[in-house]
């Protein structure tokens, strides 16, 4: 039995948005139907961002410390973060990280010295609008000035943009998703595809829950006694 040998299948947004309309028994005729349906993939994409974690937008990321400085941006597409250590003599052989116990705003807003030099031990994160900002306490001494932050955060599914050549900013196994969920969504927006609205929308959410079972890390769960400091 004779296979192709690859495994390269993808489909860029002109072809996710046809294939979409067509499940919604519709025909993308114009450019204002590429239009609103790449508009309506965005949305969707910000929707994936509210269901959960996707693994794939885990990045690991660094800010540099300076000495007496409380705050420090992140990028602006970071939606939140996972986790973030002090790392000490990066690079060399006695580089070590400490964690970073992560606090609420009323706690920090509930520490009478925010400007105290030390060793930093709490990080709050300030979800701002356009992008989060860290704070650390205590403050930095000049005892770690240069030393880094290291964190894992989690960033936006990126927006397809206008040309339609694009490819998604998903995984091949998020596709079948990708494009039940946009043909729902388009569905929503034509009165005359209304009477498939709850197929479509069993199915899109059928295949979200098929690859976000499958976008979970496999590794087996471990219990491990909670610490300040971890070694090199």
């Amino acid at each position: 039995m004779a296979t192709s040998g690859t495994a390269t299948f993808n489909l860029d947004i002109n072809e996710i948005c046809e294939e979409s309309f067509e499940r919604a028994g519709l025909e993308m005729r114009s450019g204002y139907d590429l239009k609103t349906a790449r508009r309506s993939l965005n949305l969707m994409c910000l929707e994936w961002a509210n269901r959960g974690i996707n693994l794939w937008t885990i990045e690991e990321g660094s800010v540099t410390l300076v000495e007496g400085t409380i705050a420090y941006p992140l990028p602006n597409d970071t939606i939140d973060l996972l986790d973030h250590v002090l790392r000490t003599n990066a690079g060399s052989s006695n580089q070590s990280d400490f964690n970073l116990a992560r606090i609420s705003s009323t706690t920090y807003s509930q520490i009478p010295s925010k400007l105290t030099e030390a060793r930093p031990t709490q990080v709050y994160i300030d979800r701002q609008r356009d992008a989060p900002v860290l704070y650390l306490w205590p403050v930095p001494s000049a005892t770690y000035n240069g030393d880094i932050i290291r964190y894992w955060r989690i960033r936006r599914i990126q927006d397809t943009g206008t040309l339609g050549t694009n490819d998604a900013d998903v995984p091949s196994r998020f596709l079948p998703a990708m494009t039940a969920g946009l043909a729902y969504y388009i569905a929503m927006k034509k009165p005359e595809a209304a009477q498939r609205i709850p197929l479509l929308k069993a199915s899109y959410e059928e295949q979200f829950e098929l690859a976000a079972s499958e976008d979970r890390t496999k590794a087996p769960l471990t219990f491990v006694p909670l610490a300040d400091y971890f070694g090199p």
